[in-house]
């Protein structure tokens, strides 16, 4: 992997990457919530795709950690944990759907939060106010 790449800023943006195109997913899975047969969708869960992208496999170095399954592609799959679905064959549940776009948006503040620190604390190393 690109030494570039790493560090804590990189990590924020990745996450914010994937962040952004989870809500678009969901998104799409509410817009959809009206349309006959449809499944929902989500994101594999970032460590996977950030596992997948390194080529190695989150470490585990304390055994506080929680290990992270094994990587795949950070593409849209059905979500499996539908299980209700109505008489037209559609399964989204708008309340579902909104407990992962609010966890979705915390995660994002979460981490414009800390992108936002590393960038003041890197203006101040360097002397400079942000």
């Amino acid at each position: 992997m690109d030494p570039t790449q790493t560090g804590p800023l990189a990590l924020a943006e990745r996450r914010l990457h994937w962040l952004d195109a989870r809500q678009r997913v969901l998104a799409q899975n509410i817009a959809n919530a009206d349309t006959p047969g449809y499944r929902p969708n989500d994101l594999r869960p970032f460590g996977e795709t950030l596992a997948r992208a390194s080529g190695t496999a989150l470490a585990v170095t304390n055994p506080q950690h929680i290990a992270s399954p094994g990587g795949r592609a950070p593409d849209a799959r059905q979500d499996r944990r539908a299980i209700e679905r109505t008489p037209d064959g559609n399964a989204v549940s708008i309340e579902e759907q909104a407990l992962r776009v609010a966890e979705t948006d915390q995660a994002h503040a979460l981490a414009i939060t800390l992108h936002r620190r590393f960038m003041n604390m890197f203006r101040t190393a360097l002397g400079r106010q942000g």
